[in-house]
């Protein structure tokens, strides 16, 4: 009986031990995976960190950026984006810290001064936003940013007739303005859109995309 007991014992703790083990090692491969994990695990930058997009920032097409006014918080995201130009479509004067910093940058400014008219005093000129669209579509100035002040009206009315020259239906157009519009959507904007005549550059070349919607 006794030799029974003592077998029975260290079958026991043989059991034991072998269960420890089995734990020790079920835990290693644990501390492994995660230490894994955490090796894997991005590490932002100080300089990514700082990458702050303008208000209502959106790419439009290849080569082709929309915004709000941006301000110096913006100036190393738009770094990024190695614009060769930037179309402004307001009448005031250009801040003296984006002018710099244009300068240094190599980048042009090509201003189309259009009143922010609110409904339902409404003037959007046919022909500023015909000659900013000439501006848009040649390639030379891409890569290229359009804003206005918050990005919404005059930028998505610039924006609809480009989609207009694309072959875009009216509803994919007004649908993508009022993502930028939100609340703040005008029908004098919808209208403008509709009604604006793109047969005079049907003629410029468009190298970028072209895809109906």
């Amino acid at each position: 009986m006794k030799d029974d007991t003592a077998t029975t014992t260290e079958l026991i703790q043989n059991q034991h031990q072998k269960g420890n083990q089995e734990m020790c090692r079920a835990t290693e491969v644990v501390s492994t995976v995660e230490r894994v994990v955490d090796m894997s695990s991005p590490v932002m930058s100080q300089d990514e960190l700082n990458l702050i997009p303008p208000l209502n920032f959106a790419m439009v097409d290849n080569g082709i950026f929309r915004s709000g006014f941006p301000d110096s918080a913006n100036f190393s995201f738009l770094q990024t984006l190695r614009l060769r130009a930037i179309i402004y479509l307001c009448p005031e004067p250009y801040p003296e810290a984006n002018n710099e910093f244009l300068k240094s940058n190599g980048i042009k400014l090509f201003q189309f001064g259009i009143e922010g008219y609110k409904e339902p005093f409404v003037n959007i000129p046919q022909d500023t936003i015909r000659e900013a669209l000439k501006t848009l579509l040649d390639v030379r100035n891409h890569p290229v940013l359009i804003h206005c002040k918050r990005g919404k009206h005059r930028t998505g009315c610039l924006v609809g007739c480009l989609r207009k020259l694309q072959r875009w239906c009216l509803s994919s157009i007004f649908d993508e303005y009022q993502r930028f519009a939100a609340a703040k959507a005008r029908v004098s904007d919808q209208r403008f859109m509709e009604l604006f005549d793109i047969s005079s550059l049907k003629h410029l070349p468009m190298s970028f995309s072209c895809l109906k919607r």
